[in-house]
């Protein structure tokens, strides 16, 4: 049962692109509580502002009006050398493209977020979370040598290796076939388990989506549906 303090906290947020004379209205006034512990599937049809509303919650973006507060600090209008270290330590981020490093084996892409953090490489840490993933026989592959699941995998264990209270995933099995995709998806439900996390996942899969404690349906910038 997840803990009801939120974890994220978004008020009125907006988002805005000028183009010339026309303005683009992507986020409408999005208000938003997530609880620790709670696994969120973000929905809604193309255009209708999901990874926009995913990236400011992340701190990837800025929004056009309103706030975000993440874990009890309000994140908007952050210097981005304040927001990458709230982000390293806050927040694990999966992408869809798997975003691994080419040049880095995989123990080591896994080993980076704790390098850039400063706190020294845990190699460990490291092993057991490809082992939890079924790589750690993989970890002196490059990303090269590796297959689209396997690099997803990998990037999963990345994204747990700060122990981030937070997990956002961006249609994390979109690249993937149907095999891979849900050996993915129950990985991440897993590791998410496992490490008592707050997971946001945006995805336009019906059968994902039915895998979360709650669901958000976006439509055309605002929150049309909430349901537990």
């Amino acid at each position: 049962m997840p803990n009801q303090r939120p974890i994220i906290q978004a008020s009125a947020l907006t988002k805005r692109i000028d183009s010339g004379a026309h303005t683009v209205e992507i986020l409408r006034g999005v208000d938003l509580a997530i609880p620790q512990g709670q696994f969120v599937a973000i929905m809604g049809p193309s255009g209708s502002g999901k990874t926009t509303l995913l990236g400011l919650l992340a701190g990837l973006d800025n929004p056009s009006s309103g706030s975000v507060i993440l874990d009890g600090t309000n994140i908007t209008g952050l210097a981005e050398d304040s927001l990458a270290r709230i982000r390293g330590r806050k927040i694990g981020f999966v992408f869809q493209s798997y975003q691994l490093i080419p040049t880095l084996t995989a123990e080591e892409n896994v080993l980076l977020p704790m390098e850039l953090a400063g706190d020294g490489a845990d190699p460990g840490r490291a092993r057991d979370l490809l082992r939890q993933v079924g790589l750690l026989e993989r970890r002196r592959h490059y990303p090269v040598q590796l297959s689209g699941g396997e690099q997803q995998r990998v990037a999963l264990a990345r994204a747990f290796a700060m122990r981030p209270p937070v997990i956002m995933a961006d249609e994390p099995t979109g690249n993937l076939d149907t095999t891979n995709g849900l050996l993915v998806l129950d990985l991440l439900i897993e590791l998410n388990r496992r490490e008592a996390t707050t997971l946001v996942l945006v995805t336009h899969d019906p059968e994902i989506s039915s895998r979360a404690g709650r669901r958000i349906l976006l439509r055309d910038g605002l929150i049309a549906a909430d349901e537990s």
